[in-house]
């Protein structure tokens, strides 16, 4: 790539926050000052929700609060140093669900993105507004400006809102299957389809691929973006050693029918060459025996050190910092067209 890359990367949760921290560290470890005009993020929002009045949007925040440094790094969601005043007034209410803890500076945000969607703007045009706080050193675009709250649908029939699912039953109740229902009659936000057209390379964060990617690429006419744009596909496998890092990506998985295993998330996703959406697939060391079974799914398998953080000891954010902008650098390598990616 010569000049200003242009890197869209499809993320939600903490795994793709850290990712996308990475991805814009790897680009200022280049010298490229005006990484915003170079990054473009596509957050899922199947997570989103009103509750007490207001709207959440968690996968957004998330990454909004990272690349602005003001997150709660050690909780994984919510603002650092953050208070409760509020929640535990509205829990005296009897409002809001008090297994669902809004901080009050998270408020203020929700808050602010309530009133400007009472006053029409569009959460495209909300997320823009709310850029301008912070020097993120990226582009954020909402996977569509249409509501498709993430629905799980409980094998007894019941349902339930994803974030219901997840907060407040940590993904105990066995789901049959998950829905975002209107998603069908919904578009790509506004600049979507575009930045992925002009993209000269393209990521998968190590997401969940089934609430966090999977949401993104259900919304009308991305999936064929993808499948169009001239541009390298690179996904980095959340899965470690037959595990999940963080998260319940192994109980989605087993709902959709797929193994808790790299090669069969990049089964998942499938290779641009049959239909797909990947041409190259990061897994761990300690998946190295999987590069075989991903390479006959047509998809070239590259192994690499895929940990974000120290599981041995509790990471210093310096070394954090250090392991997301090695596996941006390895994803971002993998998209060159030479040996250096091999």
């Amino acid at each position: 790539m010569t000049g200003t890359p242009r890197i869209v990367v499809l993320a939600g949760g903490v795994g793709g926050s850290r990712f996308v921290l990475g991805v814009r560290g790897a680009l200022r470890v280049q010298g490229l000052d005006d990484t915003a005009a170079a990054l473009t993020v596509i957050v899922n929002t199947g997570d989103d929700l009103w509750l007490s009045g207001v709207r959440l949007q968690p996968d957004v925040d998330s990454i909004t609060y990272a690349l602005a440094g003001v997150n709660d790094a050690e909780r994984g969601w919510g603002r650092q140093g953050d208070s409760e005043r509020v929640n535990h007034e509205l829990q005296e209410w009897g409002a809001g669900w008090p297994w669902f803890t809004l901080g009050d500076l998270d408020l203020g945000t929700h808050l602010a993105r309530t009133g400007w969607l009472r006053d029409g703007l569009m959460p495209t045009q909300v997320l823009e507004r709310m850029s301008h706080r912070w020097d993120l050193g990226a582009r954020l675009l909402p996977m569509t400006d249409a509501e498709v709250d993430t629905v799980v649908v409980l094998e007894d029939g019941a349902r339930l809102h994803f974030q219901e699912w997840w907060t407040r039953h940590r993904a105990t109740l066995a789901p049959a299957r998950f829905e975002n229902p209107g998603i069908a009659a919904a578009a790509p936000a506004p600049g979507v389809a575009e930045a992925i057209a002009g993209a000269d390379v393209v990521l998968f964060a190590p997401s969940n691929p089934v609430v966090s990617i999977g949401p993104i690429l259900a919304v009308p006419g991305v999936r064929e973006a993808l499948r169009a744009t001239a541009a390298p596909i690179v996904g980095v496998s959340p899965i470690i050693g037959g595990k999940v890092v963080r998260g319940m990506a192994d109980v989605c998985l087993t709902a959709i029918g797929v193994e808790t295993s790299a090669a069969a998330v990049a089964g998942l996703y499938g290779a641009r060459t049959d239909g797909g959406l990947l041409d190259t697939w990061l897994i761990a060391e300690e998946d190295e025996d999987a590069a075989g079974e991903v390479a006959g799914l047509g998809i070239r398998p590259l192994v690499r050190p895929l940990w974000m953080t120290d599981t041995s000891a509790p990471s210093s954010p310096s070394a954090s910092a250090a392991r997301q902008t090695a596996l941006a650098e390895a994803a971002l390598a993998a998209a060159l067209p030479d040996d250096r990616a091999r």
